[in-house]
């Protein structure tokens, strides 16, 4: 499913605080940084829990608003 507007896994867990937004941003640089140089793919969510930044429950609370809304 396409939305315009769909939400992403960073910004709910912006959003709910999980993380901050310099957090997200950081992990996001970092999951390009490893594409970028034939690293291994990891999710944002793997990322942000390998830095200690978020919760495997949090995660899951994330992953579960993101399918609610269609992204």
């Amino acid at each position: 499913m396409t939305c315009k507007f769909c939400k992403r896994f960073g910004a709910v867990a912006a959003q709910k605080k999980y993380a901050t937004v310099d957090q997200v941003k950081a992990a996001i640089l970092e999951q390009l940084d490893d594409d970028m140089n034939g690293r291994e793919h990891r999710l944002l969510g793997s990322i942000l829990y390998d830095k200690g930044w978020i919760t495997e429950g949090q995660i899951e609370a994330v992953l579960l608003e993101v399918r609610k809304a269609g992204g």
